[in-house]
């Protein structure tokens, strides 16, 4: 280690000051949160005032205000259910043609899996189905043949 009693003292000082970078970023940010908030504080009163002055109005007009918001409300709501729906539909018909052309969409091998597993089930109630069958038909035939005797 150097021998400090060699430095000369303003490099000793110059050493031992912290530097300025935080002092900097902690002025800049109190300088920015205060205009904020400021401005903040300044849009809120002027909000107020614009209530205070607007609210007469508001209270003449509301027969006429508030129905006509209901239905630019419901006209706005119906429309984008309507645009929703669509493109909903496009993308249902632009699946379906990526799939029936093999193009293996996105979800089509959760589709196979439940067409698999559909197929297997049919399979095992067709076989139930048909044994039940057999075993009505032969209970029938002895019921006929008891009823010969």
């Amino acid at each position: 280690m150097p021998n400090d009693q060699n430095k000369p003292m303003t490099q000793k000082l110059y050493e031992s000051v912290p530097s300025s970078r935080p002092t900097a970023k902690f002025l800049t940010a109190t300088t920015l949160s205060a205009t904020l908030l400021f401005l903040s504080g300044l849009a809120l009163t002027w909000t107020v005032i614009a209530l205070i002055m607007a609210t007469p109005v508001m209270v003449l007009f509301s027969p006429v205000l508030v129905p006509s918001a209901i239905v630019i409300f419901l006209v706005i709501t119906g429309f984008l259910f309507s645009g929703g729906c669509g493109v909903a539909a496009i993308t249902a018909l632009s699946w379906i043609y990526n799939y029936v052309q093999g193009k293996h969409p996105l979800g089509a091998d959760k589709i196979d899996y439940a067409r698999d597993m559909l197929a297997s089930m049919t399979r095992g109630v067709t076989e139930k189905a048909k044994e039940y069958g057999q075993y009505v038909k032969y209970k029938a035939r002895e019921v006929a043949q008891g009823e010969r005797s």
